[in-house]
């Protein structure tokens, strides 16, 4: 039986899950219920028959727009160690999935917002999206990873530009620094965002599941390591179906039929 949510829309089809945060009239903002249920549908995908996944969030202005200021403040420090916590699990949970996420971000996607999208794999935006890690202007921080992984995706002279400013950056200025893939027109965002999780999730999944190991573990370690961590894991591959029957299907000149074995 599928999983009902307050504060999500939730469903597989054709082998690609899609997540919508929906609350539209707090502009998608994340509590303390949305980030539970956003885990909970991570852990939905992981053990369904999903290829890719998309998140994204419900109306045409906002990706998600942050953190829920009203929810925040009124917690305590403790009550924030929790928010925090939960939210640094959720990216954990998008990250050690064998599903590659893909971040469909549609409007604006601040504080909060920033930290989920980057958390997925890769990010398509739409041209109206907008980013920033604005915490700095409430007195506060990014805390759920985004002082780490902004200067991740982006190097660390722009992410502590972003961070200590506050400022926002649009769709293009995204692009050009490299904390996007590609921006589209508003009408073509889930199309495009469909359109490549379909060709992921037609490859083999246990490759798929391997690359996306590998190449989180690798960022964080020295080549020689890492390079290890792609031997090993590529050798491995040997010994399943799926690089037989692709292998098998190349030289018969004909599509794979993958079974993610």
């Amino acid at each position: 039986m599928a999983t009902t949510y307050e504060t999500l829309l939730f469903e597989v089809q054709d082998k690609t899950a899609t997540i919508t945060v929906n609350r539209p009239d707090k502009l998608n903002a994340l509590n303390p219920t949305v980030i539970r249920e956003l885990t909970r549908a991570v852990y939905e995908v992981s053990n369904s028959d999903a290829g890719a996944a998309i998140v994204t969030g419900a109306g045409d202005k906002a990706f998600v727009a942050g953190a829920d200021i009203a929810a925040m403040s009124k917690m305590s420090t403790t009550e924030a160690k929790a928010f925090s916590d939960a939210g640094h699990r959720l990216a954990w949970h998008i990250e050690q999935s064998a599903v590659p996420f893909i971040a469909a971000v549609n409007g604006f996607a601040l504080g909060g917002g920033t930290e989920l999208a980057l958390a997925c794999d890769f990010i398509y935006a739409s041209e109206k999206a907008r980013f920033g890690q604005p915490e700095v202007n409430l007195g506060l921080m990014p805390g759920f990873g985004g002082t780490q992984r902004l200067a991740r995706r982006i190097g660390i002279g722009r992410a502590r530009e972003l961070v200590y400013t506050g400022d926002l950056v649009n769709a293009d200025e995204s692009l050009r620094i490299g904390l996007i893939n590609r921006v589209v027109p508003p009408g073509e965002l889930m199309v495009a965002a469909r359109e490549v999780a379909a060709k992921i999730s037609s490859k083999a999944p246990v490759a798929i599941a391997r690359c996306k190991r590998v190449m989180a573990l690798g960022a964080d370690t020295d080549l020689a390591t890492a390079c290890e961590l792609e031997a090993s894991a590529f050798h491995g591959l040997f010994g399943t179906e799926d690089a037989r029957e692709g292998t098998r299907a190349f030289l018969e000149k004909r599509a794979p039929k993958f079974e993610g074995r």
